[in-house]
């Protein structure tokens, strides 16, 4: 009898908590609960709302009746509207494919969302949604193909004098073989850390789909944190070392190549440059050097680099294998740098490629940069 009440005292108050999630805002047909569209394929366990709804819409709806106002920040602000029960509601509009930061702006405070999945993003945790690709576009998904898998590794840094860590993307088949791998050194962007590649960037799932479909040979990509005083040492004299110590890689500059997104772009030009014998393939995504100095000291030292490049221009364009630039579009926060950038190079006479798809700063653009990148390595 016991056992009895205690489980109608459960449904009861697990019969609450759904009214409390669902409020008035929910529709019953046929004692089923019918919701709009879809949940948010980022939202926590048993979240329903974001929901996706047709045209790449998201629906949010908050509860907080306390709260004076409430925004939703997608790169723009969308005004929720509160209802007479305390939840506030609004439907942006259409977003394009791939994953997007947002926030909860409550009375002017910035805050991760509780029903998302949390980001490191922005110098801060964020919230993400995911919108669906079109149909048949199934590179950044799940396939039923071999599946390689990252590994989160630390190591102490010298440089840092830290210990800090590193995720490393085994290709399929790594444990079970006995050879050796060229490595892609891939950079995350400024307010982002080591976790934004592995999580917002798909890598895994990127490299394990063109990996099977031959388009991509078997790498090792390793992810590691930017965020250092001093990157080039951290890189050349810490992870490097650390990584051909730990896997099984090949150690040449043939089969070595650096990339990064924003800030990271920045941070391969300014290695790769100088260490020419390092590295046979950049790839810069969304970035270039500032073309004016700035308050907070980007610009100054860029010179150096170009005077590098004027030099040894020979030597840069026969030891680059691939000298990749990508960017998403004219709405790209560094699209300007970007163009003055590559002008330089011109004048110069350095040879690049140039990649350019739409999306602004987004991490849309650096997945589709990504997928063309890897495809180009180690041939």
């Amino acid at each position: 009898m016991k056992r009895i009440l205690t489980l109608m005292l459960l449904a009861v108050a697990c019969s609450g908590v759904l009214q409390a999630q669902s409020g008035h805002s929910s529709v019953r047909v046929d004692d089923r609960l019918v919701l709009p569209g879809k949940r948010g394929e980022l939202n926590v366990r048993n979240a329903m709302w974001p929901r996706l709804l047709p045209g790449n819409r998201m629906e949010f709806r908050i509860k907080a009746p306390d709260a004076r106002k409430v925004q939703i920040d997608l790169g723009r602000k969308y005004d929720l509207v509160r209802n007479d029960d305390g939840e506030w509601r609004c439907t942006t509009d259409s977003l394009t494919p791939g994953f997007h930061y947002y926030f909860l702006l409550i009375d002017g405070v910035a805050v991760a969302d509780p029903a998302s999945e949390s980001f490191y993003g922005c110098s801060m945790m964020t919230s993400g949604v995911e919108i669906p690709y079109p149909d048949g576009d199934v590179r950044f998904y799940l396939a039923d193909v071999p599946h390689g898998d990252i590994r989160m590794k630390r190591y102490f840094s010298k440089t840092s004098n830290a210990w800090r860590r590193m995720f490393v993307y085994c290709p399929p088949g790594y444990d079970t073989s006995e050879q050796t791998y060229p490595v892609l050194y891939l950079q995350h962007g400024g307010g982002e850390d080591e976790r934004g590649w592995a999580n917002q960037g798909r890598t895994d799932i990127i490299m394990d789909n063109l990996i099977a479909q031959g388009k991509a040979t078997p790498m090792i990509v390793v992810m590691t944190d930017g965020n250092t005083s001093d990157f080039e040492s951290e890189l050349l004299k810490d992870c490097i070392p650390f990584v051909e110590k730990n896997f099984r890689v090949k150690t040449d500059r043939d089969n070595r190549a650096l990339a990064g997104l924003s800030m990271g772009g920045i941070q391969t030009l300014n290695v790769g440059i100088p260490h020419l014998d390092c590295f046979a393939y950049l790839g810069v995504f969304s970035s270039g050097w500032w073309a004016n100095r700035t308050p907070f000291g980007g610009g100054e030292d860029s010179e150096k680099y170009y005077r590098m490049l004027q030099d040894h221009k020979d030597e840069y364009n026969v030891g680059w294998k691939q000298f990749w630039i990508s960017m998403g579009g004219k709405e790209d926060i560094a699209y300007n740098n970007c163009q003055i950038m590559m002008k330089r190079f011109d004048g110069i006479g350095i040879r690049y490629t140039y990649f350019e798809t739409p999306g602004g700063h987004t991490w849309p653009v650096w997945r589709e940069s990504l997928y063309h990148f890897a495809q180009l390595l180690f041939r």
